[in-house]
């Protein structure tokens, strides 16, 4: 396998290791414990010590309590109060039938609130005000994929602006609709099916909508990274407050919670394995960002979520459970996305190690995406061996390309392994993966 590795990639650095789980010795390593760069096999942590604090039945509960009493009117005498709790699972990747915020304000409604005389605050005090974390590039900070981190998330923290044609002009609305952002909509409304438009961030944080589309066209959609998450879904919360029939006379701003106020309503996740699930599959930065810092948030002495007390409650859970140095492991958030992350393959081994004997291994286990079928290993290595067998979360950057997870080898063996390329090389990288991961799955002790 060693030559493998050598003669598929032009420079960069390997860290890579296989062990039997079943007999526990090592049947390959090659720089085993040089730092090297996960990208997201790094989620694989978070997964593992989000799963070790809570538990894969746990339910995020995002409360709304209020600090005035509530008249036989329905007249709230103060204000409203979200208070997020990182839950990373309030958008249309869980909630298929409903947006989150349209059930929690029916649920608000149903409390018996019809007017709020004070404001709607959003409480992202959980985690730190840090909102992109330590080495992501500049570069990646308008997709997707590096969406803003806080407490109080919504829709992936992503805005879609979506433009109808309606009678005889251009509707521009957004999705999840939001009180906190303006629109500056200039769109005509053409004959025809097509249509072109483009959305831009102003600096005052109203977005201009320009472009033009058909009256036969269907609704055109643009996506945005929200710049302050919870400003966003606060605001998304009194737009369905208004939708639900409930007034609102003051702000909407952001703001402790009051230790004396009054729950009203909470929105309960999924449980965390689903969560989890589809984290990996899919491999969602922000989920990952969010389950790092809950994790961290209020354990030990970490009484608030963020990057650092992340990592430390990672290097207790490595130290004092799986038995792994803390010291070779060394990230600046819980999605691999930061340039500033390190890892060695022999820690991630020593996790999968760990996590194979644990209550909640098969949950973490049912989450990687499995060679040739599913999540992002849906198209690699179809008609080998490792087809259906191998289970492992990858990792890609434009600079790393790595694979870690299990195979049952052909003499039934459980195998867990790493490998990490860190270069420019990374295509060549991903072959050679493929035919180890092949070669796993044949092994057959001599």
């Amino acid at each position: 396998m060693g030559a493998a590795l050598a003669s598929h990639t032009k420079g960069g650095e390997w860290g890579a290791i296989i062990v039997s789980l079943t007999r526990g010795d090592t049947l390959f390593a090659q720089n085993p414990d040089a730092m090297v760069q996960p990208a997201s096999t790094m989620k694989m942590y978070t997964s593992a010590v989000a799963l070790d604090r809570f538990g894969p039945d746990y339910t995020f509960r995002t409360p709304v309590l209020r600090d005035g009493a509530v008249g036989t009117d329905g007249t709230l005498a103060g204000n409203l109060y979200l208070r997020g709790v990182g839950d990373p699972s309030m958008s249309a990747r869980f909630w298929h039938d409903e947006p989150p915020m349209d059930v929690l304000a029916k649920e608000i409604a149903a409390a018996g609130i019809k007017h709020v005389r004070g404001d709607i605050v959003g409480d992202a005090s959980a985690f730190d005000e840090k909102l992109v974390p330590d080495g992501w590039k500049t570069s990646y900070l308008g997709a997707a994929y590096a969406a803003r981190v806080s407490a109080l998330s919504l829709n992936e923290n992503l805005v879609w602006v979506v433009v109808k044609p309606e009678g005889n002009k251009a509707v521009v609305t957004l999705e999840p609709a939001t009180t906190t952002i303006p629109i500056d909509a200039s769109v005509s409304l053409t004959s025809g099916s097509g249509g072109r438009i483009s959305a831009s961030r102003r600096s005052d944080g109203a977005i201009a909508v320009r472009g033009s589309i058909g009256a036969r066209s269907g609704p055109l959609k643009y996506s945005l990274v929200a710049d302050n998450p919870a400003l966003f879904t606060t605001g998304a919360l009194r737009a369905s407050l208004e939708k639900a029939g409930v007034t609102v006379d003051g702000q909407t701003r952001l703001g402790p919670t009051p230790a004396t106020a009054t729950q009203v309503a909470a929105l309960a996740s999924p449980p965390l394995a689903q969560i989890i699930g589809e984290m990996d599959r899919e491999s969602i930065n922000i989920v990952a960002e969010l389950l790092f810092r809950a994790a961290a948030h209020g354990a030990a002495n970490n009484p608030v979520g963020s990057a650092e007390s992340g990592l430390a409650n990672l290097r207790d859970f490595l130290s004092k459970k799986v038995g792994t140095a803390p010291t070779v492991v060394d990230v600046a958030d819980g999605s691999g996305l930061s340039l500033l992350d390190h890892v060695t393959a022999r820690s991630m081994v020593q996790l999968l190690g760990y996590v194979h004997n644990a209550d909640w291994g098969p949950v973490f286990h049912a989450a990687l995406p499995v060679d040739g079928e599913s999540g992002t290993l849906k198209r690699r290595s179809k008609g080998t061996p490792a087809r259906g067998n191998l289970h492992a979360k990858t990792g890609t950057t434009n600079t790393v390309a790595a694979l870690g997870g299990y195979v049952t080898a052909k003499n039934g063996e459980v195998l867990a392994f790493s490998l990490i390329y860190n270069g420019a090389d990374r295509w060549n990288a991903k072959t050679a993966m493929d035919q180890i991961g092949a070669t796993m799955a044949e092994f057959v002790r001599q």
